[in-house]
């Protein structure tokens, strides 16, 4: 409709041009006379001193007709990128009214999930999407790190979670306070999980990632369809977890929960473990005596993580996937070892893509991600190698407290090695690469056609 709305306004300012030739030179009877002395008036006109073309905040401020490229917004100043009305909340009373309610974990939430649903029927803009809309959060603690590289180190991790975020779209949140003076250490994410819900109805998913996890494969998107049946995703191994019961059969420090009444639930069992209850001792003996494997005497997240999957399987396990498919928290030691292959490896399909070769906007990066999987999936029936991992965790490497689980040099150079192969996949986009994995501070300018990991001999 904007588009024949469009064309007929066209049409008629031309035959009204038209119109005024002829008045002056009379009626033109060859088409072609009149297709010539029209574009003659515009070509004199286009050299005009009075003349004007738009600049580039005119054409800002050009409306797009609905049905075209997208629906035109009255008030644009308001609306983002992705069609949000960010200053839309009409006085309807939602759940926010509620004197009563409560942001801190130990107050339960009832029908959670009727007051997400009515809060998204009074903001309609955020409805669209809403089932795939993902919500990172990660956190740190208050203080500086004892270690005089940890502060640098933190940095750079969230900056690559940043990163992740904005090439994928997605909000992000970052914690360093103690929403619960008790809950700390393990513990700390069951707060902030718990309080962002509540701050964020119009997110399904609510990603925790550990301040120490880097995402190495900055196109890699959560395939959420996957998981329609279930409302928390967490790394895990079936046979470790009921088998050898082992509380190293998940890792509680990347995982993704559905933010619904089921997970509001589960979040105020889960901490009903954690060290603000009067029971934290007692729960650190049974799992203790539970896990095959666990020493630790205090009661953790990750073991009582296990626990509820091995004894509450009926009311919370059914609900919960333990993903091992792709690394959603891969383990470290293994994986910079393997970082130069895989980019070599990358660069080898890139070079006989041209598609993959072509220079494009950051904000279509999703794709170009698409193209390269296709690639990859071909190459790997021929014996190609090693997919770039999803999350690399630095478990054990703890440069904030002031000590390290192996020797300084191997995570410092590791979460280098992690941090500039990802950081690699995000310059390509600004025209700059880090040749040298182990260097931050050498980057050069990317050559046309060139991937951003090839080296030219």
């Amino acid at each position: 409709m904007g588009r024949a709305i469009a064309t007929v306004a066209s049409d008629y300012k031309e035959h009204a041009t038209v119109a005024k030739m002829e008045k002056l030179i009379g009626p033109t009877k060859p088409i072609f006379i009149g297709v010539a002395v029209v574009a003659l008036f515009m070509l004199i006109w286009s050299f005009s001193p009075s003349a004007s073309f738009p600049n580039i905040s005119d054409v800002a401020k050009m409306a797009v007709l609905p049905g075209k490229d997208g629906g035109a917004t009255k008030d644009c100043a308001t609306v983002s990128y992705q069609g949000i009305n960010l200053g839309h909340d009409p006085a309807n009373k939602t759940f926010y009214d509620d004197q009563a309610l409560s942001y801190e974990i130990g107050n339960p939430v009832t029908n959670w999930d009727d007051k997400r649903r009515e809060w998204l029927k009074h903001h309609p803009s955020f409805a669209t999407g809403a089932e795939d809309r993902v919500f990172v959060v990660t956190g740190s603690q208050p203080s500086p790190c004892k270690n005089p590289i940890g502060d640098h180190l933190k940095l750079r991790f969230f900056k690559n979670k940043v990163d992740y975020c904005r090439i994928h779209g997605y909000d992000i949140f970052h914690s360093n306070a103690f929403l619960h003076p008790k809950m700390v250490s393990w513990w700390v994410k069951m707060p902030v999980l718990r309080a962002t819900m509540l701050a964020h109805p119009e997110a399904e998913w609510i990603f925790w990632v550990d301040s120490d996890a880097i995402f190495t494969d900055m196109d890699f998107k959560l395939p959420l369809e996957k998981y329609k049946d279930h409302n928390l995703v967490v790394p895990g191994f079936p046979n470790k977890v009921y088998k050898e019961k082992s509380c190293g059969g998940v890792n509680a420090g990347v995982f993704f929960i559905r933010n619904c009444q089921w997970s509001m639930e589960f979040l105020e069992v889960w901490a009903g473990m954690g060290p603000q209850t009067p029971n934290y001792e007692k729960w650190g003996q049974i799992l203790t005596s539970t896990m095959t494997d666990n020493t630790n005497l205090e009661s953790d997240d990750q073991s009582a993580l296990v626990y509820l999957l091995l004894k509450e399987k009926e009311t919370f396990g059914n609900k919960i996937y333990l993903e091992y498919h792709y690394d959603l928290s891969g383990y470290w030691v293994e994986i910079v070892k393997s970082l130069d292959t895989i980019s070599d490896n990358y660069a080898s399909i890139e070079k006989g893509v041209t598609e993959l070769k072509r220079r494009h906007a950051e904000k279509v990066s999703e794709h170009y991600a698409a193209v390269m999987r296709e690639a990859f999936a071909n190459k790997s029936g021929s014996g190609g190698g090693r997919k770039r991992p999803f999350i690399t965790h630095f478990t054990a490497c703890r440069p904030c407290s002031g000590q390290w689980g192996y020797s300084e040099g191997q995570c410092s150079n590791g979460m280098e090695k992690a941090l500039n192969f990802a950081d690699n996949q995000v310059l390509r986009n600004y025209g700059f690469v880090r040749p040298d994995l182990l260097n931050a501070s050498s980057i050069y300018p990317l050559p046309f056609g060139f991937s951003s990991y090839y080296k030219e001999k």
